[in-house]
């Protein structure tokens, strides 16, 4: 997904779109990227462990295929070793944590991270119950869309994973900005037609990409 950070300039035009998607609806849209859901420390650690055993008992039953013998204390400081150098080596290198973690996980994660951002930046709490969180997750490689219940009554969860294709399509190109901005005009779309701009409409949520 994305690696080439977001530029000033590109701040400026999602924020240009999300004012202008807003300008033909009650809705509220609000953006949130995340380099990371999750430290994944513990995860990777226990995947760690799991294969210094594996590789352990496969090295035991070569020796003992050899002929080759060792004694049990030294097999299992040998055992330890191992294991301590990885853990040192994920503490160190947090960027190879994620790696050792299953996909369902990650995406496990990611979906919380979002969840936590809908509620922690009120998107949930505007007046008509029509806040949109369009949400990115860079190292997990995972995006959502969370629309608040006055927008699900009306609009099916298709529409939301139609925008997420669309957006993660121009994140894997390395056009994350260009994907926020398509998925802020998709979505402005879809408030306009359910939720048209009234009079008195105000704005409740910043207009910005916050990243996390």
């Amino acid at each position: 997904m994305a690696t080439r950070p977001i530029s000033p300039q590109d701040h400026d035009r999602i924020a240009d779109a999300i004012r202008a998607a807003e300008a033909r609806t009650d809705g509220e849209i609000y953006c949130v990227v995340a380099q990371s859901s999750d430290s994944y420390f513990f995860p990777a650690a226990f995947a760690a462990a799991l294969a210094t055993l594996i590789v352990s008992l496969a090295v035991a039953y070569g020796l003992e295929a050899w002929w080759l013998t060792m004694r049990l204390p030294h097999f299992v400081l040998a055992q330890l070793l191992a294991l301590g150098c990885m853990l040192a080596l994920l503490w160190a290198l947090p960027g190879w944590r994620i790696h050792l973690v299953p996909r369902r996980l990650r995406y496990q994660a990611a979906h919380a991270n979002a969840m936590k951002q809908f509620l922690a930046r009120n998107v949930h709490r505007t007046s008509a119950r029509t806040g949109v969180l369009i949400f990115v997750s860079i190292a997990e490689r995972y995006a959502e869309v969370v629309a608040d219940s006055g927008i699900n009554a009306k609009v099916g969860q298709h529409v939301w994973d139609d925008v997420v294709r669309e957006l993660t399509r121009h994140a894997g190109d390395d056009r994350l900005a260009d994907g926020f901005v398509k998925a802020i005009e998709s979505v402005g779309a879809v408030l306009a037609d359910h939720f048209p701009v009234t009079e008195g409409d105000t704005n409740e949520l910043d207009d910005h990409l916050v990243e996390i």
